[in-house]
């Protein structure tokens, strides 16, 4: 629960339909109130025009890649502390750094399972 009683919302951003919407059902079968994007620049919009209270982002999107929206995310006044956990199969090293570098606050490889994501959004938002 928010501060105000309210269920957190959680953007999910994915280009894959199929991701985006099993992420999204188990995320609101675990009490979740969730809004989706199925590419960067959506995501950044969504970001800034609902400020939830934690976002997954895929890395590889069309139109802007999870990185930038994590970067966007940062430069924002309204939502600079939202954590963001970046989702991929990218898991070289560098691609990990470059996650942590744009401002993401956790990384998961795909495949996930659904109750690693769940806990690592529960951690997150108990950083706050």
């Amino acid at each position: 629960m928010t501060e105000n009683g309210e269920q957190p919302l959680i953007l999910v951003a994915d280009d894959d339909p199929d991701i985006l919407s099993l992420v999204a059902f188990r995320l609101e079968r675990s009490g979740y109130d969730v809004v989706t994007a199925s590419d960067g620049e959506e995501a950044l919009r969504l970001a800034v025009e609902r400020t939830p209270d934690l976002a997954v982002l895929d890395v590889m999107m069309p139109k802007m890649t999870g990185y930038d929206v994590t970067r966007g995310v940062r430069s924002n006044e309204a939502t600079r502390r939202m954590p963001v956990i970046l989702l991929t199969a990218r898991v070289q090293e560098a691609d990990v750094a470059r996650g942590f570098e744009a401002g993401a606050d956790d990384y998961l490889k795909k495949p996930f399972s659904p109750q690693e994501l769940r806990a690592r959004i529960q951690a997150a938002l108990g950083r706050r």
